[in-house]
């Protein structure tokens, strides 16, 4: 497996190949990972996000399997990095976060078929697919705001080669307590099966994300909380949560709810309003 990572020092943002824990700049001099801005390891023209592929979230909502999978878009501008700020705003209160790992398409992609799938494939890496849930409500079917407001997607840190994803332990961990913890095992349908899948219609370019979808136990997190997404062999996403100054314009549009419908996804369906 090889290791790449995007960087960006005094400005300038360049891929990487990791080795030991640092790697070479184009001025010849040497750093280490962790001394460095992380961007996301890939510039995607699309990231594409599937519902509910994981047997145990499944369970834990009370949904029957559906006969194939469902997506939603996620917005490429709310892309983030490793150990970058996720912002909640002021008058928000359901933001979740969602532990997974991401396929990233290697070259362009259309028309394929599951068995051909590893073919197109980059690599992987680790996302946590923020939700605001508080725009469920009007945004159910879409996830416009609840998955693409800005910050709300990081990716990272790095874009693994030759990377199996079967039998891998994923977990999720604020300040140090784990939250989920689950084995790629459990997928109801593999990244190839997904990519395949999307490209009958779709077609993908290099650097484009295909995220995998979570496990059970995604639950609102507080401002000032450091949360960690951890995929065997693919290393960990880190980030920290902060609160807003601002809040979402009041005046114009649909404003953050706290339904029973909001509710029930953002506390898993087990919950009980105030």
């Amino acid at each position: 497996m090889t290791e790449f990572r995007r960087v960006q020092i005094d400005g300038v943002a360049r891929s990487v190949t990791v080795e030991n824990g640092a790697f070479t700049w184009i001025d010849g001099s040497r750093h280490k990972v962790d001394d460095v801005v992380h961007l996301p390891p890939a510039i995607p023209t699309k990231v594409i996000c599937v519902h509910l592929n994981y047997r145990s979230r499944l369970d834990e909502l009370k949904r029957q399997q559906p006969p194939a999978p469902t997506y939603f878009w996620k917005s490429v501008s709310c892309l983030n990095g490793h150990r970058g700020t996720v912002v909640r705003p002021a008058n928000c209160r359901f933001l979740n976060y969602e532990g997974e790992f991401v396929l990233v398409v290697g070259r362009t992609t259309r028309n394929i078929t599951p068995e051909q799938a590893p073919d197109y494939i980059a690599g992987y890496t680790i996302a946590n697919d923020f939700g605001l849930h508080d725009f469920r409500d009007t945004d159910e079917n879409s996830m416009v705001r609840v998955k693409g407001s800005d910050t709300l997607g990081p990716v990272g840190p790095a874009l693994v080669t030759d990377w199996d994803f079967r039998n891998k332990r994923l977990r999720t961990l604020i300040d140090g307590r784990v939250v989920q913890d689950a084995n790629t095992n459990d997928l109801l349908w593999d990244p190839h099966y997904l990519l395949a899948d999307l490209a009958r219609t779709i077609t993908f370019e290099p650097g484009d994300m295909i995220m995998t979808g979570t496990p059970a136990n995604s639950r609102p997190i507080e401002p000032g909380s450091t949360i960690v997404v951890e995929v065997e062999g693919l290393g960990a996403l880190e980030n920290r949560i902060v609160a807003a100054e601002i809040a979402v314009p009041s005046g114009f549009g649909a404003q953050p709810s706290d339904s029973d419908g909001v509710q029930s996804i953002a506390l898993g369906g087990d919950f009980r309003k105030a």
